[in-house]
């Protein structure tokens, strides 16, 4: 007979977590129990766990989280272990019905009373849904519960030897992007057993992960894959993955086109034409060599994210925004910082550090340009303006292979930006580097947000420059706002998603972070809220959550009938990943999310300068 758990629900989960996570371990492990007066459990569908079975289980997750550590600081490798040892411990041992694992209130109690020193160990000061459990896929021990789920072979030696094939980040792509896919233990067990057997021939696991899975969903109005037998599904499976790598392989072969990107400011708005597609650009040669980068003006990491993915390791970040620093520290504890305002910086300082003189790239989204300064640009006082001359400066002294900065469509495409435009030109020529002008949109790479991004790229090497292709299009449209956000809006339990969703059919506005000195949170100018407005959005504010049970979605009545976005679904609309996390208050959260540059198409700018860089 199946086990029945006690329910920990959201109204006492979510005070208890606001006050676990500050404490120190030692506090939280007097706090375990094994019962709770406000727990609750379903009627029917099994036995009621006793304590005595819930002290067991206690003893197994302690012991393995020791092995790993516990309770004391631990290496990435060693929690990764412990995850996949925790998945495989959790769905042999708990005897739970899928039904019942389903709740996030059973993984809260989990959590936030059986285990809270054990869940803030493995995830210190974690965002809600990593303990109480808004989104499985996140959950500390939920999200592992359903990998060994999907997984389990009954029939091997070893049920859970699949757990080993992908990493987090790899089998999320199928379990928390892909649900289509991901919801069918049957096909994710046999994409694992055709993944194990692919000669990947050097290429990047990633990429073709990823170009299999769209493949997979191309496939699936055609092919009922729950229908297959083993043997026949992992050889349509092997056959379609096989497609992916001679694919991947035939683009990394084909050289460089002739076609050059004008070093002149071009785009659809300055020239009244339709804007041409890019050039593809060639996949970087090997995912095991890293590049080099110093992020300036890091914001919350965005952009910096994106050029990881890429293949560039930050040698140092500079941002002057404390709280900015801390949610770099949060999400990559490993990268090193700097606190420093560069309108003051003096650039000699950075050459006395020997990492960063050989670098491969400086790249940042610098704060915007004001078009006033733009004519004035020698104005000294402009904060704007100082930023960007200390740019060119260290670029000038520390010589980097290339250079990124991403900032207002504007600087690219007006007459007013003219003067300066010409300024940068003749400064990075006088340093012996070749400039490209061109402008993006976010929804072009699958950010679900129409988000227009000026971008200056300048080449140390004349070669490099003749070698870079604007990053290809996403073969796939953007998400929709409906579609990038429906499973947040429905994780409390709000039962008017489906209605919402069917309203909010565009891609976002772009969002604005808005000015840091002065008004509260807003998702934008007029325009803007008007824009949310149609899809049901009340653009006005950013909420604390999103919609409960009791809810009443009626746009007609105005602000009061609509529902705000918390600031985990902005960065949703960004293109950060889930378990990003953002450091301060609820403002200056917001803040770091509408500045920041979305990490997608920090990835495929990345990827297309590591190609032309291997070209030099």
């Amino acid at each position: 007979m199946a086990l029945l758990y006690p329910r920990l629900l959201a109204g006492q989960a979510k005070p208890l977590h606001q006050q676990y996570k500050e404490m120190p371990l030692p506090d939280l492990a007097e706090l375990v129990a094994y019962r709770h007066e406000s727990a609750v459990y379903v009627a029917t569908g099994g036995d009621r766990i006793t304590e005595s079975q819930l002290r067991d289980l206690r003893a197994l997750v302690l012991e393995t989280a020791k092995r790993a550590g516990f309770p004391e600081e631990s290496s990435r490798a060693a929690r990764a272990r412990f995850d996949l040892d925790l998945a495989a411990l959790l769905h042999g041992k708990m005897d739970l019905m899928p039904a019942e694992a389903a709740s996030g209130d059973v993984w809260a109690f989990l959590a936030l009373i059986l285990l809270p020193d054990v869940a803030y160990w493995r995830y210190p000061r974690p965002p809600g849904d990593r303990v109480v459990a808004s989104d499985l896929t996140r959950h500390v021990f939920g999200r592992l519960w359903w990998r060994a789920h999907l997984v389990r072979d009954s029939a091997a030696l070893e049920p859970y030897a699949a757990l080993d094939i992908l990493g987090e980040a790899a089998f999320d792509q199928i379990y928390a992007r892909r649900k289509a896919l991901g919801g069918s233990p049957h096909l994710v067990r046999n994409i694992l057993h055709a993944w194990a057997a692919v000669d990947l021939h050097g290429l990047p696991e990633r990429d073709v992960l990823r170009d299999f899975l769209k493949r997979l969903l191309r496939l699936a109005p055609f092919v009922i894959f729950e229908a297959l037998a083993d043997a026949d599904l992992r050889a349509e499976l092997s056959a379609v993955v096989d497609e992916s790598v001679a694919a991947l392989r035939t683009d990394e072969s084909q050289p460089a086109s002739a076609e050059t990107v004008p070093t002149s400011a071009t785009s659809a708005e300055q020239t009244g034409r339709p804007e041409p597609e890019p050039i593809s650009a060639s996949q970087p040669a090997s995912p095991t060599r890293r590049l080099t980068s110093l992020e300036l003006c890091a914001g919350a990491g965005g952009l910096a994210l994106g050029l990881e993915y890429a293949g560039f390791d930050p040698a140092l970040l500079i941002d002057h925004r404390p709280v900015a620093l801390d949610t770099l520290r949060l999400n990559r504890p490993g990268w090193r910082l700097r606190e420093e305002d560069l309108s003051t910086l003096d650039p000699q300082s950075l050459a006395r550090e020997q990492p960063l003189l050989r670098l491969d790239l400086i790249s940042g989204g610098l704060p915007r340009v004001k078009a006033a300064a733009a004519v004035s640009r020698e104005r000294g006082n402009d904060h704007e303006l100082a930023v960007l001359r200390a740019t060119l400066d260290l670029t000038r002294i520390l010589r980097p292979r290339a250079l990124l900065i991403e900032n207002v469509p504007d600087l690219i495409t007006s007459e007013t930006y003219a003067p300066l435009r010409d300024h940068i030109q003749q400064e990075l020529a006088a340093s012996g580097y070749t400039p490209l002008w061109f402008v993006l949109n976010a929804a072009h790479y699958g950010v679900p947000q129409f988000r227009k991004q000026g971008i200056l790229l300048a080449f140390a090497s004349a070669e490099a420059a003749n070698a870079f292709r604007i990053p290809p299009r996403s073969p796939e449209p953007a998400a929709t706002v409906g579609q990038a956000l429906g499973p947040s809006m429905a994780a409390r339990g709000w039962a008017g998603v489906a209605e919402w969703m069917a309203l909010a059919t565009e891609v976002a506005p772009t969002l604005v972070g808005g000015s840091w000195d002065r008004g509260g949170a807003d998702l934008g100018p007029t325009g803007s809220k008007r824009a949310w407005a149609r899809m049901g959005v009340d653009g006005g504010t950013v909420a604390n959550e999103v919609p409960d049970p009791d809810f009443v979605w009626n746009p007609t009545r105005g602000r009061d009938g609509m529902m705000a976005l918390t600031v985990e679904q902005a960065a949703l609309l960004q293109g950060f990943p889930k378990d990003w996390v953002f450091a301060g208050r609820k403002t200056a959260r917001y803040r770091q999310v509408g500045h920041a540059s979305p990490p997608p198409v920090g990835e495929a700018l990345g990827r297309a300068i590591y190609a032309a860089l291997s070209t030099a």
